[in-house]
């Protein structure tokens, strides 16, 4: 039995930032390891039918409360943009790319880009605002836009994508211990606890 979480998560999805915020310290408790998955939000909506919350209005202002008491459980701050939901794209493979060829850099990267939507509400759709945060963060702007334009870093993200989806991903976050699928922010206690059982 395992003790690796693979974390499947877009950093567009609101739920995924605050999966993000709690999974490390649950991997510390459980002795557990977090296990990175970027992929396209997007690509497992079109494969799978599924859509966005926001979608349907109703269940949009309830999900957007319901992540706000969320936040306000584990102690985060969450602040919506007013150009949510962007195209995550270019974002997903500056992740990948730096996940491939500057794993040392990857948390970091990571940080900056959910802090920069979640935390700040930046607009990171415009490429002028996602270069002012990446420098700020100490990134290189030209290496970061050339990852996301490299063949191999788009293949691994559709490859990620689409491993995602043939073991029944259908939304993000997703989570798996083992085989077993745990969907939504709001499932982390199955997570810790398929932890503890494994120990």
């Amino acid at each position: 039995m395992s003790k690796t979480v693979e974390f499947y998560f877009d950093l567009g999805s609101p739920a995924s930032y605050l999966a993000w915020t709690q999974l490390p310290g649950i991997c510390a408790d459980t002795g557990g390891q977090l296990v990175y998955r970027p992929i396209l939000l997007g690509g497992v909506f079109k494969a799978t039918g599924n859509a966005s919350p926001a979608a349907i209005p109703a269940k949009g202002r309830y999900m957007n409360r319901d992540l706000q008491r969320y936040a306000a459980r584990y102690q985060v701050p969450l602040r919506f943009s007013s150009h949510f939901p962007i195209n995550t794209l270019p974002l997903m493979r500056m992740i990948t790319g730096v996940q491939m060829h500057q794993p040392d850099r990857f948390i970091s990267l990571l940080e900056c880009l959910f802090s920069a939507l979640w935390v700040d509400g930046l607009n990171l759709g415009d490429p002028a605002v996602v270069q002012e945060a990446v420098e700020a963060a100490g990134f290189d702007t030209q290496a970061l836009q050339a990852l996301v334009l490299d063949e191999g870093v788009k293949d691994r993200l559709k490859a990620t994508t689409e491993q995602a989806l043939q073991r029944g991903v259908f939304g993000a976050p997703s989570l798996f211990v083992d085989e077993e699928l745990y969907f939504g922010q709001d499932r982390l206690e199955f997570v810790r606890e398929a932890l503890l059982r494994n120990g």
